[in-house]
């Protein structure tokens, strides 16, 4: 679907006259986007296998029944495999229902958006092949791994979730939206892993050991040990 709407874009800006620009960029700019309600969404992350996840996004249309459940154990119940969900609920599974836009320019085509585990850590992050930074999106900690237990994810400062729009008229699009300049995210994800607590923990670990107490005590510090000599006999 959005393939579709990109090559209609792309289409009639040719149309117009722009045809230095290439399909894929003439599309980026002609998107617009909407606000949207973050209560009637959850961005949830779905077991796969044994240690992968998969990004899904849900709306809830219609008040009831509900699409999603927070469980007591801090998972979510995606209720909506229990009943027809048609017109009630919608969702968003993969790069044709999502995608990232940063200030006010569609990334389709350039990120992609993925889950990883670090510990009990989940982020969601955005990457491209052109540079090596990544942009983290969102994170949740991992309570437990169930195959029908999805995890709900809270999206960093400065982003949040709006619709593609094309002139007047939204499509069944989602964004993960920051309204900040690329470089500038850029920049600050650099940053914070130049200087994060894993290249804190790597300075400490160069430290100069310590000698134990009992070392110290026998003035044996650090440094060449003076073994006693035990001479040689051939008795």
């Amino acid at each position: 679907m959005a393939r579709t709407y990109l090559a209609l874009a792309a289409a009639g800006l040719a149309g117009a006259g722009v045809a230095a620009l290439s399909p894929w960029a003439q599309a980026a700019n002609v998107f617009n986007s909407r606000p949207l309600d973050a209560s009637r969404f959850a961005v949830l992350a779905r077991p796969v296998g044994n240690s992968a996840w998969s990004l899904l996004v849900l709306e809830q249309i219609k008040t009831q029944p509900l699409c999603w459940e927070q469980r007591p154990d801090g998972l979510v119940d995606p209720a909506l495999n229990r009943f027809n969900f048609t017109g009630i609920c919608s969702r968003y599974l993969d790069s044709n229902g999502y995608s990232l836009r940063i200030a006010d320019q569609d990334l389709a085509s350039r990120y992609r958006l993925q889950l990883r585990q670090s510990g009990t850590e989940l982020q969601l992050e955005a990457s491209t092949t052109s540079d090596p930074t990544v942009l983290v999106v969102g994170r949740a900690q991992v309570p437990a791994r169930e195959r029908d237990g999805f995890v709900a994810l809270k999206l960093e400062p400065g982003w949040d979730l709006q619709r593609r729009a094309y002139g007047e008229q939204t499509l069944s699009h989602i964004y993960f939206a920051n309204a900040s300049p690329l470089p500038e995210l850029v920049a600050k994800a650099r940053s914070s892993s130049s200087g994060g607590p894993g290249q804190k923990m790597f300075h400490a670990s160069l430290q100069p050991p310590v000698a134990p107490p009992s070392l110290v005590a026998q003035n044996l510090g650090p440094g060449p040990i003076r073994l006693p000599v035990i001479p040689f006999s051939n008795q």
